[in-house]
């Protein structure tokens, strides 16, 4: 600055001229930093997997029960916990640091939707530790993905509905395991100005063959963002989005369908009359501070299993994404004396051990 400059400077008010001269120290020291090599580095990511530095999001101390009592209705407590979450975007829940709620949920098998990352550059701290890993990526980059994690190593997983169709964009993971299969979905979406209706309706009808044939042989647990709202108390305003996607009649119908071939949406099979209760809020207009959502996340369940579920809940507390997480409490009669263990937060004794790169390709 010159010295005239520094002569007007002594015209204005003094809390200015601080704020100036603040400025100038803080460029000289800018300027000596680069000058002595001494720049602040870029923070050391975690060991990959690990939960080790992860703390519980402010938002939600004191507000969740992680280990919440539920019995089925002939008493028997539940002994595996699932979580399903649309997460919006892999690597940015990771960089909001919302992703560390699962580590306190501790869930025996966590499926995610819309992960919108090519397996090859899955974040090694989305690679969590304890689990056996599962990715199936959409061709297009960016967009859609699904992924499955699980303390106890399934029978065999398979990935999309065996129809090159629908198989592009990364939708489908199924899981078997000794009592049931379980299949972690992201159902694509009508668009906009139901561009995509035909396409949807076609994808319901072979979606439901695909679970049918599998409910065939054991029964079925389908969870994950199935983009519908079924009814009128699944939505917050309903007589304004009979025209918008996932509240279409012909998609209400399909759903409907699915639900009269031997399904039962655990949810309303707990809660058939609750209203409020939602797990996707668009960004805009402060929706969700307001609760002006959608119930478009589920767990679709075999009829005949239902009686081994004893919760299904809502995490709507949870932020990070535009959906919330949900989650469904299993009692299962299958599971041996090493793998209880896992249902109340312990990892069975051979899983102890993080699950190398090597391991995971094994999978």
């Amino acid at each position: 600055m010159t010295r005239s400059s520094n002569w007007i400077l002594s015209y204005v008010p003094r809390n200015l001229r601080e704020i100036h001269t603040s400025i100038q120290l803080m460029a000289k020291r800018t300027k000596k930093i680069k000058d002595d090599g001494n720049a602040p580095k870029k923070l050391k990511l975690a060991s990959p997997g690990s939960w080790d530095h992860m703390t519980l999001p402010q938002e939600l101390e004191g507000k969740v029960d992680f280990n919440p009592v539920s019995k089925t209705d002939e008493g028997r407590p539940w002994n595996l916990k699932i979580i399903s979450w649309n997460i919006n975007g892999i690597r940015a829940v990771l960089k909001s640091g919302k992703l560390a709620y699962l580590k306190f949920e501790n869930p025996d098998i966590i499926c995610l939707q819309e992960t919108k990352c090519a397996e090859a550059d899955i974040p090694e701290e989305a690679k969590f530790t304890g689990y056996h890993r599962y990715f199936n990526s959409a061709e297009k980059k960016g967009y859609s993905g699904t992924a499955l994690y699980s303390k106890v190593k399934p029978l065999s997983v398979t990935y999309g509905i065996n129809m090159p169709e629908h198989d592009s964009e990364g939708r489908v993971i199924t899981a078997e395991y000794s009592s049931f299969y379980f299949v972690g979905v992201y159902v694509p979406n009508a668009g906009q100005k139901l561009v995509r209706l035909s396409y949807r309706r076609k994808w319901n009808e072979d979606f439901l063959s695909y679970c049918k044939d599998l409910d065939s042989k054991k029964p079925v647990i389908v969870a994950g963002d199935l983009n519908v709202a079924h009814t009128e108390i699944d939505l917050a305003n309903p007589k304004t989005n009979t025209k918008s996607s996932g509240f279409t009649p012909e998609e209400r119908e399909d759903f409907s369908t699915w639900l009269d071939s031997g399904f039962v949406d655990t949810f309303r099979h707990f809660h058939a009359d609750v209203k409020d209760a939602y797990t996707f809020w668009t960004y805009m207009s402060n929706a969700r501070k307001r609760n002006i959502g959608w119930r478009i996340d589920y767990f679709v369940a075999s009829e005949r299993f239902v009686k081994n579920i004893t919760a299904n809940m809502i995490r709507d507390v949870v932020l990070g994404s535009d959906h919330c997480p949900i989650m469904l409490l299993v009692a299962d009669d299958s599971v041996t004396d090493k793998e209880q263990k896992i249902g109340t937060g312990t990892i069975a004794v051979d899983e102890k051990e993080n699950l190398t790169d090597a391991q995971e390709k094994e999978d």
